[in-house]
């Protein structure tokens, strides 16, 4: 039965690698073609990379940032690949970074890191900024491939999670970072708003931008929330158990509870404020 099942499943398999490798070619030849003289341009799956750095560099940032994001977070996270091969585009600099921006995909930046952008199906990176903000956009395509409808509280909770982040025990890990002194003030302050109201957020509401007063404290918020989890070992098992339960628990919020084990949301958020006024950065 067993060999049955596996000569019958194994030309399926095999059919969606061969579809995988001839969609990376085609993309990986039609930014060559894009890419202007004296970039470097090769196969990085399920990405193709492109940079204006020598090409040693390139591929060492590469190999360093999105390799290593890729098998970490597919090793806690991800099972599925992103359909589309994305593009990512490495600007040396700020000034390379505008100019190519313009002349490539006819855009202007509203960021000086870098954004996704799903017009082109690339990633559009100021890499001299770091490599942060190219982790958080990472995060993006594969929770499509593989929650897709994850809502945007935990999605850039996520993303934001690892924009700074280190290898520990084998495993990616979200630091503190940048985000936090503003989320200290807001909480040292008029505060924020629960948990049952973040994780409630529809995604006009989420990206509700300078229209909404609260906008800048959702990204710290649900990012903070995720390192509380990370921290106490159950980030991995809330992801799990959200992707399992989300048609009957579509905003996490029923998930968070059992997988805190906290009855008392309220008193939960006390606590959540106690440990994040604790945490430093620098």
């Amino acid at each position: 039965m067993n060999r049955q099942i596996f000569i019958a499943f194994f030309p399926l398999f095999a059919l969606h690698a061969a579809s995988a490798t001839t969609n990376l070619t085609a993309r990986l030849a039609e930014v060559q073609r894009m890419a202007p003289a004296g970039f470097t341009v090769f196969a990085e799956p399920p990405f193709v990379v492109a940079g204006d750095e020598p090409a040693a560099v390139v591929r060492q940032r590469s190999r360093q940032t999105i390799r290593w994001a890729v098998d970490k977070l597919k090793q806690d996270f991800f099972q599925r690949d992103p359909e589309e091969v994305i593009a990512v585009w490495l600007f040396k600099d700020e000034t390379s970074y505008k100019k190519h921006t313009a002349a490539l995909f006819h855009d202007r930046p509203t960021t000086p890191f870098g954004y996704y952008s799903e017009m082109h199906n690339a990633l559009i990176m100021n890499i001299a900024t770091g490599g942060g903000t190219l982790v958080h956009e990472i995060v993006h395509p594969f929770m499509s491939a593989n929650f897709p409808k994850c809502p945007a509280w935990f999605n850039e909770g996520l993303g934001s999670l690892f924009e700074q982040c280190a290898e520990k025990g084998g495993h990616i890990r979200g630091l503190p970072n940048w985000r936090l002194p503003a989320l200290q003030k807001a909480l040292r302050g008029s505060g924020v708003q629960s948990f049952q109201k973040l994780t409630a957020l529809s995604t006009e509401e989420f990206y509700g931008g300078e229209n909404n007063p609260h906008y800048n404290q959702f990204y710290p918020q649900a990012r903070y929330l995720c390192y509380y989890l990370q921290e106490r070992g159950l980030l991995v098992k809330f992801y799990r158990e959200f992707t399992a339960h989300a048609a009957e628990d579509p905003t996490g919020y029923t998930t968070l509870q059992r997988i805190l084990g906290e009855k008392d949301m309220d008193a939960f958020q006390k606590k959540w404020i106690a440990f994040t006024l604790q945490l430093k950065f620098p």
